[in-house]
């Protein structure tokens, strides 16, 4: 007999593992796919799955014998399954020599850290600045166009039109939040046109004593959590100290 602790600390690892295995191939994944990293029958792994839709951390597309996981699922396992990441010293030591090419001007240091953003998430980067009048700068728009969730022509239309709307975008990414850095998935975002299939994660950066702008990376709904929140983690910080005396 499974205890109810014993059975939830199981359900957890079979979601963190489901989720794990869609953000790398952005499949549905099945009971088989999941049977070689636990010890534990096919028919068991399919009924946790079960339960697991039940609870409305994964749904099952109608062409699939797969399940893919829910916004509610990805943010379980934002929230309490991911692991803590830290960045490699050696893209540390890049990020760092990447971000001192810039000039000395603070435009040119976030046009810099937008660049750098998007190159080592692999997904779009956005970085805004509010000194007076507002500004904003993205770039890797070429990553996220090629993930296979924009093969669809639509949501990439509506992806690319929320990125036009720079009043919008401005607004979405300078929403109030306490944390150093905060995880948008999915309807969180607040932009009907991408709440099916993107994500935000967004950190503070300062300039000088007073005014701040934010850092975001803007990705699917599968992202790669980990590497990203401790790359945007670790380029806040480098920035905070590049501009402390601004």
């Amino acid at each position: 007999m499974v205890n109810i602790v014993d059975r939830q600390n199981r359900k957890n690892k079979v979601l963190a593992a489901t989720v794990r295995a869609h953000i790398r191939n952005s499949q549905p994944i099945s009971s088989q796919e999941l049977a070689e990293e636990f010890e534990l029958s096919s028919a068991t792994l399919r009924n946790i799955l079960g339960e697991l839709e039940e609870d409305g951390y994964l749904y099952h597309p109608h062409t699939s014998a797969g399940r893919i996981p829910s916004s509610k699922g990805f943010r379980y396992y934002v929230d309490f399954l991911m692991s803590e990441s830290e960045l490699p010293r050696q893209q540390k030591d890049d990020i760092l020599v990447e971000l001192k090419k810039s000039d000395d001007s603070l435009e040119d240091i976030l046009e810099k850290a937008t660049e750098v953003i998007a190159g080592v998430t692999h997904y779009t980067s956005i970085v805004s600045l509010s000194l007076g009048d507002s500004r904003l700068f993205y770039k890797g728009l070429s990553n996220i166009i090629q993930e296979p969730e924009f093969r669809d022509l639509k949501k990439l239309a509506l992806l690319l039109e929320f990125l036009e709307e720079r009043r919008h975008l401005f607004q979405v990414i300078n929403q109030e939040f306490k944390e150093p850095l905060k995880v948008y998935i999915g309807e969180e975002i607040g932009c009907p046109g991408i709440n099916e299939v993107c994500s935000l994660v967004v950190s503070t950066y300062h300039v000088g004593k007073k005014e701040k702008g934010r850092l975001a990376v803007l990705g699917p709904r599968r992202m790669s959590y980990e590497q990203t929140v401790s790359s945007l983690e670790f380029i806040s910080q480098v920035l905070n100290n590049m501009l402390e005396e601004f």
